[in-house]
């Protein structure tokens, strides 16, 4: 075998052991425990890394890797390792892509989540208050929404939210986001809207409410428990 055909043969080798070995890290990030669902007033499923579809009830885990999925009239809160909640509206998709949280190391937090379809209202935990900023991102096919401290609902509308356009829409509570995609960024602060059409369009700045509104019942409020305790039975960046 001549020289050439065999620094092929490594370079062969040794993409296929990379390949692997990215494989085996990957995977190792799913089933971590990320958080509880504390609050649920119907049907949530997790989809898992492994294409399985669970039932969710109060006082379930989820872990990273997994989908969080509810159905039309379904509210679903969960509490993250960081102090941290997101409760989702009806039809909702969310991801739990990365989550890492220990009390001792800020400088390996990440809380990574993307919003398939529906809303989210996010209260943000210590992750987005204390080490590097970039450790948490929110991530809509249009945009991400990185955080500092903060209170704010995300809105993801495909021909599913009435009278509002199709696009991304964010509403801060509390503190500043920063929305970003490849057309630009821009800071949102308390009381504000923002619009981002597509991927490619600069966020902008709402003059007022455009339509959003993010009621949940009563059973999201208090410390826990609460929804539908027989709903557990099933073997389910913005850029």
């Amino acid at each position: 075998m001549g020289h050439g055909a065999e620094r092929a043969r490594r370079i062969v080798i040794s993409l296929i052991v990379l390949s692997l070995v990215l494989l085996s890290f990957t995977d190792s990030f799913a089933g971590v425990k990320a958080g509880t669902v504390t609050h649920l007033s119907g049907p949530l499923f997790a989809k898992k890394a492994d294409g399985k579809t669970w039932a969710l009830s109060v006082k379930s885990i989820v872990e990273q890797g997994d989908v969080l999925v509810t159905e039309k009239k379904t509210h679903a809160r969960i509490r993250f390792l960081d102090n941290s909640e997101i409760t989702l509206r009806p039809n909702s998709q969310l991801k739990i892509s990365r989550f890492y949280f220990e009390q001792a190391a800020p400088q390996k937090d990440a809380a990574f989540f993307d919003l398939v379809k529906g809303g989210a209202r996010s209260v943000v935990g210590l992750i987005g208050r204390r080490g590097s900023q970039n450790s948490y991102r929110m991530v809509t096919e249009n945009a991400t929404a990185g955080v500092r401290g903060t209170i704010y609902d995300c809105r993801v509308c495909k021909g599913d939210c009435g009278s509002l356009r199709d696009g991304t829409y964010f509403f801060v509570v509390e503190g500043v986001i920063s929305v970003s995609n490849e057309g630009g960024s821009v800071n949102v602060g308390a009381g504000q809207y923002s619009y981002v059409r597509d991927a490619l369009s600069m966020p902008v700045i709402l003059p007022e409410n455009p339509g959003l509104d993010f009621t949940a019942p009563p059973s999201m409020e208090g410390t826990g428990g609460g929804g539908d305790p027989g709903s557990a039975a099933c073997n389910c960046t913005m850029r």
